[in-house]
């Protein structure tokens, strides 16, 4: 390393839902270790993704997106996730998206205003923005509200200005040995990412509100003859929703099944032998243990 002291830290990034965290985490760490969609509050779990350079490296703490008008336990129970995975972080990334900063962003800034960290303020999916003189007044308009260390434009959909900002934020950590061994991306195990990769697609197949009253829970992962055999478990909140997850002659169950299948095997580069079943407990998203049940830590 050329007598340069090695840095390493964790960086807890933080904003309103559907700004591009987990897409902004998965693109600095160059794999897939958040699940993403476009529907708001995807993410409800604490997941690390991590970053390892020749002189640093960055432990992303990916976190649910803070939102305002919390009533149901999950809702609060991902807001307490967000908020107290970031208070020990070295640095704090609030990400906004290019050209609009409203009421839910002001929300999240006045959750994280004060904190102690160097903070840095990420504008997202400038790859949405033409010309991009437009994004100037924006970011004057951020520079003044928002005491930052740095306001950095970026996409995270096309990579635009990653390589700065990873260099920023390992100018920011402190001086230390790295928290995790080379090659190691994420701090979750490969039944986590199956049923994740399987929420995914529930949610992206899923109409308007039902993917907020779904979890998945893994019931059996095994190796077996070099394959992965998976029996998971989708539970609803009403039998209505079980019928439209299973759809007509259980056809798209089945798509789910092989969408979530094709991805996992590309993933791990195995065969996968993937069982799906729907069950119904009544209002999960409600209930403190239910949420425990699931595999949802306790904040």
């Amino acid at each position: 390393m050329s007598g340069t002291a090695f840095r390493c830290g964790f960086v807890a990034i933080v904003g309103r839902p559907n700004v591009g965290k987990s897409t902004l985490v998965n693109a600095l760490v160059g794999r897939k270790v958040s699940i993403v969609a476009p529907k708001p509050q995807t993410t409800r779990h604490r997941i690390l993704g991590v970053v390892t350079r020749p002189s640093s490296q960055l432990v992303l703490i990916d976190t649910p997106g803070l939102h305002s008008g919390a009533r149901r336990v999950m809702n609060q129970y991902m807001n307490r996730v967000a908020i107290g995975s970031s208070r020990d972080a070295d640095a704090i990334l609030f990400v906004v998206e290019a050209l609009r900063f409203g009421a839910e962003d002001e929300w999240v800034w006045d959750r994280v205003r004060g904190w102690k960290q160097p903070l840095i303020v990420v504008v997202n999916k400038i790859d949405d923005v033409g010309p991009r003189e437009r994004l100037l007044p924006f970011l004057e308009t951020l520079t003044d509200r928002i005491p930052a260390s740095a306001i950095v434009p970026v996409s995270a959909r096309t990579g635009e200005n990653l390589d700065r900002l990873g260099e920023l934020l390992a100018s920011k950590m402190p001086e230390g040995p790295p928290a995790f061994p080379a090659g190691v991306l994420t701090d979750r195990d490969e039944p986590f990412h199956a049923a994740e990769v399987i929420r995914e697609k529930l949610t992206l197949n899923l109409r308007e509100e039902l993917p907020y009253g779904l979890s998945v829970q893994i019931e059996r992962f095994a190796d077996e003859d070099g394959r992965s055999v998976i029996h998971a478990v989708i539970w609803v909140e009403r039998g209505g929703q079980k019928a439209i997850v299973i759809g007509q002659r259980g056809e798209r169950l089945k798509e789910i099944g092989r969408l979530a299948r094709i991805e996992l095997v590309d993933l791990w580069q195995r065969p996968v032998h993937l069982e799906l079943w729907v069950k119904v407990k009544e209002n999960w998203a409600d209930s403190e243990a239910a949420l425990k049940q699931f595999g949802y830590e306790h904040t």
